[in-house]
């Protein structure tokens, strides 16, 4: 029997064996069709720079990118279909020299989507799907799924080995993409054809990010006219976006623009931080109205006539003109700086046509004497013609004899108004019936507010005014990703939406997880102002960061702030339950870095509320400002939205609770952050939410023998409870 169990043991792994090299075999072609085409493209980037052609340089010089981001992974699956067929899919297509027929399918194309989507219950023509997995240029596993009758569907996770690989690895302090291990429900929604905004709703560990970043591959692939008009990816931080850098070069796309709400304004440096209650009353959309009514008052209409001095004449303008004037601005729907032209113009026009009057017409006196200087002939008088000299008009000798002039040409006129427009005077009075303004001094006088330093709360703000007054940006996309869209506010939507006139969106977000004073709590509200009915939900329903035990302990945390929220289905265990530690306030950090010198295994986040970030970083000699490749990473809530570590560290939940607008949820985010083990350390008695963990045990999975006990309990009786142990 031995013998037998020994044969066995033999065929499979000389199976797996042949069918690594057969694999091996076939990636070595592809590499050799990549090289090539590397080799061609560098050749014509070479031949178009030589020619001065930067235009063309520059479209080679993107290709060489595309080609050079595609080196890892570039096949991670083939399919064997029904008739026979074997298809091999990738990062990019690959075709034969000179022929069609594809070597590698692009993921993108249609061709390849049974990779993501065939179960055993509708295969749809696949008989096995084959994961191919990479190291550099190397095959390192296969791992095959037969769909047949008999095997589970996808509501079963059949063939999971990729993706739980995935999920479990250690993690890097880099995102790394997906495009290996989505499934069926991710697919639908990278593939959305919606025409308008697309709203994610996922809760922790779905896919979120990711499903939108592998959305804007596919939408770059199957819509070429965006590489054109550009698309936008929005992240809750530059840190988030540092984090997820390399996906979409990764997937083989190197032309989208990524930012934060705030840098959408580079010109606008923030270095002052709101107050709640201030933030979510700068991010209200009254605050729009209150601008553009901030605007209409700089305008004056003058009850009285305004006089203007003009070269030692004296102008009157009545009120009707003013009046008129204002009204033909008004109706021009241009921007106030704008407007403000159209007013200038006019008023100069009146101004002009009153020198003019006066230059032009003769009185006489009974006697035959001319009132105005002018000679009784009608002829222009010596007081007319200083007039018109020092208005820039200079007329020939024909001019003075001709007889009587009743109108200056229209060379005249030009060179008056501009006399006019130059006038210090005259534009002082202009300026006062319709000044000029700036987004900053506008939004400071309607905050009250010295323009000593800006918030991120300001930044939309200082837009809308740019906007109102016609120093809007100009730079705008044919798509918008808005990543961790729960927390923009109402003005950062409307200033997102000047960015995408198209109005084509895929937003994705956890309502569950604002922590912004001014953030969503429906997606309805901040979005129907904007486009209406032009949106639609779609939901994430599967967790595959983090483990069972972790999201279980979440659970009064979500039913008592969202009772009506649905938690999220984890797919998988990780057999280290979460815990908590008690401690007395006094050594709150030396337990935690106790705790962090302990930790032995992958990379360990500590996040704590904002008031412990210096403390902590001096104790565990870490920088105040997050380094996520490190092993362990200190970070607030909010810098942690949208990263993951293998375990994570909870400094002071109550005080996360207290002090933050949104507690509830920033403690939500935290403890959902972990692909592996997760341990809260509290002053005193935990917050009620987190009553039911069990008390930390005296040996952790992950961890070298740590000095700090399983219990701290301290003299004044702030230790865990009787009742907890």
């Amino acid at each position: 029997m031995a013998l037998i169990a020994d044969l066995e043991a033999w065929v499979a792994v000389t199976g797996i064996d042949r069918e690594t090299d057969i694999e091996q075999e076939y990636l070595a072609t592809l590499y050799a069709r990549l090289d090539a085409l590397r080799e061609e493209t560098a050749e014509r980037l070479v031949a178009r720079r030589a020619e001065g052609d930067r235009e063309a340089a520059a479209v080679w010089q993107a290709e060489m990118a595309r080609l050079d981001a595609v080196e890892e992974g570039l096949c991670f699956g083939r399919l064997d279909m029904h008739d026979g067929r074997r298809v091999y899919i990738g990062r990019l297509g690959l075709f034969r020299d000179g022929g069609e027929e594809p070597l590698l399918l692009d993921w993108r194309v249609p061709a390849a989507r049974a990779f993501y989507t065939a179960t055993a219950t509708a295969p749809d023509g696949v008989r096995r799907r084959r994961r191919i997995t990479t190291r550099g240029r190397t095959v390192v596993a296969v791992n095959d799924e037969l769909l047949n009758a008999d095997g589970a569907g996808d509501d079963g996770l059949v063939g999971e080995a990729a993706l739980l690989a995935a999920v479990t690895g250690e993690r890097t302090g880099r995102m790394h993409d997906i495009v290996t291990t989505l499934r069926a429900e991710q697919d639908r929604i990278i593939r959305h054809e919606s025409g308008g905004v697309l709203v994610v709703q996922g809760g922790p560990g779905t896919g979120k990010t990711a499903v939108a970043l592998h959305r804007v591959a596919y939408l770059l692939y199957t819509r070429p006219h965006l590489r054109t008009r550009g698309v936008l990816v929005v992240g809750p931080s530059r840190i988030f976006l540092d984090y997820i850098g390399q996906v979409l070069p990764g997937l083989g796309e190197n032309s989208v623009v990524t930012t934060t709400i705030a840098d959408l304004r580079p010109d606008v440096e923030v270095d002052r931080v709101d107050p709640p209650g201030i933030v979510e009353r700068k991010g209200e959309a009254v605050m729009a109205e209150r601008l553009a009514a901030a605007v209409r008052s700089r305008v004056r209409t003058p009850e009285h006539p305004v006089d203007i001095e003009f070269e030692q004449q004296m102008l009157r303008l009545e009120p009707r003109e003013c009046g008129r004037a204002l009204r033909k601005a008004g109706r021009s729907g241009l921007p106030h700086n704008q407007a403000r032209l159209v007013f200038q113009r006019e008023i100069v026009d009146v101004l002009a046509r009153l020198l003019i009057e006066g230059m032009e017409a003769v009185v006489l006196t009974d006697t035959g004497e001319s009132i105005d200087g002018g000679s009784s002939d009608g002829r222009l008088g010596e007081a007319d013609l200083r007039a018109l000299a020092a208005a820039g008009v200079v007329l020939g000798q024909d001019d003075h004899d001709t007889g009587p002039k009743t109108l200056l040409d229209e060379i005249d006129r030009t060179g008056l108004r501009h006399s006019l427009l130059a006038d210090t005077g005259v534009q002082a009075a202009l300026d006062m019936l319709w000044p000029p303004l700036t987004p900053e001094r506008l939004v400071s006088d309607l905050l009250g507010e010295r323009a000593d330093g800006w918030s991120a709360a300001d930044v939309p703000l200082l837009d809308e005014a740019a906007t109102l007054i016609g120093q809007g940006a100009d730079v705008t996309f044919g798509h918008v990703v808005v990543d961790e869209a729960q927390e923009l506010s109402e003005m950062d939507w409307r200033m997102l939406m000047r960015r995408c006139p198209t109005r084509s969106m895929t937003v994705v977000g956890d309502l569950a997880q604002t922590g912004n004073p001014a953030g969503a709590s429906s997606w309805d509200r901040v979005l129907r102002p904007h486009v209406r009915d032009r949106w639609q939900l779609a939901r994430l329903t599967v967790n595959y960061r983090t483990p069972a035990e972790i999201m279980a302990a979440t659970a009064d945390l979500l039913a008592a702030h969202h009772p009506g929220t649905p938690p999220v289905r984890s797919v998988r265990s990780a057999g280290t339950p979460p815990w908590r530690l008690g401690t007395a306030r006094a050594d709150l950090i030396t337990t935690l870095a106790d705790l962090a010198a302990a930790h032995t295994d992958g990379q360990l986040g500590i996040i704590a509320p904002g008031t412990l970030i210096e403390p902590l970083a001096a104790a565990l000699s870490l920088t105040t400002f997050p380094d996520l490749t490190g092993k362990v990473v200190l970070l607030t809530p909010g810098q942690a939205k949208g990263l993951e570590f293998d375990s994570v560290l909870i400094a002071d939940p109550g005080e996360i609770l207290r002090t933050a607008p949104r507690g509830h949820n920033d403690l939500y985010v935290a403890m959902t952050r972990a692909t592996h083990r997760l341990g809260v350390v509290h002053p005193g008695q935990p917050p009620a939410e987190l009553a039911a963990l069990p008390i930390r045990p005296t040996s952790v999975p992950g961890s070298r023998p740590s000095p700090v006990p399983a219990v701290r309990p301290d003299a004044a009786g702030c230790g865990p409870r009787t009742s907890d142990r």
